[in-house]
């Protein structure tokens, strides 16, 4: 197996989905049979606004090559503007990522309704691409986490 397949296999990709629009849409993507990489784990949250920065900076400690926040359309939040927020956020939260030294690439804002299932699968096979051309995110990763299996057998 060449390295490059190897580590395609063992990339990592969070995904933050909000409950009402986001989430239904990779429901939508199951059900209509559309493809997506398994590497991708979704997490579902009520509201994208409910992500914090460090949710995302946890995931990416904790192993994740790349991390994808997916929300509802602005101006169709269930919230109100609750993805306004959220939009406001990450666009500090990508200057957080520079100053860290962390490739801007490995973190997506996307916004995917419930109707849009092809458009979810679309965008999970595009950012999970992207993600395995940055390669294995080492900068973030916590030792502590790594080998925390490894300490708790001995005891």
């Amino acid at each position: 197996m060449l390295e490059t397949e190897k580590h395609a296999e063992e990339t990592r990709v969070v995904a933050f989905c909000c409950n009402w629009c986001s989430y239904a849409g990779a429901d939508l993507a199951g059900t209509s049979r559309l493809q997506y990489p398994s590497q991708v784990k979704i997490v579902k949250v009520p509201c994208s606004c409910r992500v914090d920065p460090l949710f995302v900076l946890r995931a990416f400690q904790r192993g994740a090559d790349g991390v994808i926040i997916c929300g509802c359309h602005p101006g169709d939040c269930h919230y109100s503007t609750g993805n306004y927020f959220t939009r406001r956020r990450i666009a500090l939260f990508y200057s957080m990522l520079d100053y860290m030294g962390i490739e801007r690439g490995r973190a997506h804002l996307e916004w995917v309704s419930a109707a849009e299932g092809a458009k979810f699968a679309a965008t999970m096979n595009n950012f999970v691409e992207q993600v395995n051309r940055l390669g294995k995110n080492k900068r973030l990763a916590d030792w502590r986490v790594k080998n925390a299996g490894a300490n708790e057998t001995k005891s």
